[in-house]
């Protein structure tokens, strides 16, 4: 690992707020690994698979390295652009979400926070418990919309059978992938698979299809862990943010669209 990386890694956790797992789910000290309940996937009365529920992700600040519940991508194929993007970071000169903006989408489901789904048969719902968002997204085979770029771009999703597809693009460029800052530009198409095999578990897959940052798709994959347990808690970055408000983190500059 880059020693600046190394140093990114840490001052982005700390801009953050991170909290450690522990904190929100099974007590240190227990000696128990938690098990989540057992039986088939359940259904929605249309007979989609049914993906609602407060759920335990694993935490990816770095989406190249493997971990608990989660296989990365270990060599990133970088374009000459996005090599020079990754190499020139630096958390310390303005990491944004020290100022409290967006995370954006893949930073959002990377974070160690739970998260909850909520699902018809014609949204799908990300509520992130990191910063309270949220993103409603449309399931019912709708194409992209055609606004400006966002933070967590705009999502439709489509069935593959009983796999759930959630396509993203138009996302602006203020962004990173990942804690370690991985980079991505305004190019972006992202790709979420979403597959049930079980009560307890969802099986996910993060695909990066961003043809400025990589020369070709590059993909993470994941399980998630049904909490029944858990509610989501509000969460506000603001609130005593003395970092950012004592000037020790960097306000971030963008260059203008």
């Amino acid at each position: 690992m880059k020693i600046h990386s190394a140093a990114a890694l840490v001052a982005a956790l700390a801009l953050a707020g991170v909290c450690p797992p522990s904190a929100a789910g099974q007590p240190a000290g227990t000696g128990r690994e938690y098990q989540p309940p057992a039986g088939p996937a359940p259904r929605t009365a249309s007979g989609k698979i049914d993906f609602s529920g407060v759920w335990q992700k694993p935490y990816t600040p770095d989406m190249t390295k493997d971990g608990k519940d989660q296989k990365g991508y270990a060599q990133l194929p970088f374009t000459a652009w996005g090599e020079a993007e990754w190499k020139s970071y630096d958390a310390a000169e303005g990491d944004y979400t020290g100022a409290c903006l967006p995370f954006g989408m893949t930073r959002s489901v990377n974070t160690p926070e739970p998260m909850q789904i909520m699902q018809s048969d014609k949204y799908f719902a990300f509520l992130f418990e990191q910063n309270s968002w949220f993103s409603v997204i449309p399931i019912d085979g709708r194409p992209h919309g055609h606004g400006i770029p966002t933070w967590f771009g705009d999502s439709v999703g489509h069935w593959e059978g009983d796999t759930l597809v959630i396509d993203t693009v138009n996302f602006n460029d203020k962004t990173r992938l990942d804690t370690i800052g991985h980079p991505h530009s305004d190019q972006l198409h992202l790709i979420q698979r979403f597959t049930r095999p079980d009560l307890g578990h969802i099986s996910y897959e993060m695909i990066v299809d961003d043809p400025k940052t990589f020369t070709k798709q590059w993909n993470n994959t994941r399980t998630f862990t049904l909490r029944p347990d858990w509610e989501i808690m509000e969460y506000s970055c603001e609130e005593n943010n003395k970092s950012l408000w004592e000037g020790r983190i960097k306000v971030p500059k963008y260059k203008r669209q």
